[in-house]
């Protein structure tokens, strides 16, 4: 029942937000100057280790950068040592994204992120490596840094739902950040 109120919610906060009516000041860039580069690092060392590296490669479909698409790549291991519970995970996955920019520091982005995560079987009585759908739906803030790089913040909401998805056990909002480098 949440999922289609949270997006005709989503749907109505955008109608009024897509007017532009006019050019944005950057000029006309070329295809090389359209490709950029960004992502995200989180690491934490102590008694919990968490490390999690998430590279992205976008391209700037219209010369005004408006639309991008992507693709990126995704791994993360965690380990926590306390003394009497000892857990480890590690996966990895890919993702294909595309960002539409609806005025220049706000965007919309959906994606579709695929993850290799340990799953319980009950048959092999035991984790196994399985590959798990996510589509994530969102928008967020972008703020330039300097003329070729950004800092971005979104909000994702991981529509699917599946049973083994690493977001199970919140369902709410994803909230994320990274930073983007054009060259």
């Amino acid at each position: 029942m949440r999922s289609p109120i949270l997006a005709i919610l989503l749907l109505a906060a955008v109608q009024g937000a897509a007017q532009d009516f006019g050019d944005w000041d950057d000029p006309p860039q070329s295809w090389r100057d359209r490709i950029w580069f960004g992502g995200g690092l989180n690491v934490g060392f102590g008694t919990i280790t968490a490390v999690q590296i998430d590279p992205v490669v976008g391209y700037k479909v219209d010369q005004k950068g408006r639309y991008s698409i992507g693709l990126g790549g995704t791994y993360w291991h965690f380990r926590d040592n306390t003394p009497g519970y000892q857990f480890r995970e590690t996966g990895l996955g890919y993702r294909a994204f595309n960002r539409f920019r609806v005025i220049p520091p706000v965007f919309l982005h959906a994606e579709f992120l695929h993850l290799r995560v340990p799953v319980w079987s009950p048959t092999d009585r035991g984790f196994v490596n399985t590959w798990v759908p996510h589509v994530l739906v969102g928008g967020g803030y972008m703020q330039r840094i300097s003329p070729g790089s950004s800092l971005y913040v979104q909000l994702l909401y991981e529509v699917l739902q599946d049973p083994n998805s690493r977001y199970r056990l919140w369902r709410g909002p994803i909230l994320g950040g990274g930073i983007g480098i054009g060259f």
